[in-house]
């Protein structure tokens, strides 16, 4: 903590007074939605870069809702990676892969 507030909330804060060229974002993962909203509203209409849906576990929908703003117009980027490239370690790799990230793209479509 830094006085009241939790530090990655700190240093959103600090993030956003230093984005003055707009070339500042984000990290924070999809497996803490409240936080996700907390770093948000700090930040808004910084971009956000959140990792954590795939292998990680994380709730998507619970994301997108946490960052996409109430007109969906907040910008940020959901990554996920060991599921895409741990699809599959076989002759298949490439279907499998492929696969992941349709089916991914299909969750976040219908999340949005």
């Amino acid at each position: 903590h830094v006085g009241e507030r939790p530090l990655y909330r700190h240093v959103a804060r600090l993030a956003r007074e230093w984005n003055i060229l707009g070339n500042v974002g984000l990290v924070a993962g999809a497996t803490w939605p409240e936080e996700l909203a907390a770093v948000r509203e700090d930040c808004p209409g910084m971009p956000l870069l959140i990792p954590g849906v795939g292998a990680q576990g994380g709730d998507i929908a619970a994301a997108i809702k946490a960052v996409a703003g109430s007109e969906g117009d907040q910008p940020f980027l959901l990554s996920s990676s060991r599921a895409i490239v741990n699809a599959s370690s076989g002759a298949d790799f490439q279907e499998a892969a492929s696969g992941a990230a349709h089916d991914l793209r299909e969750r976040i479509a219908a999340a949005l």
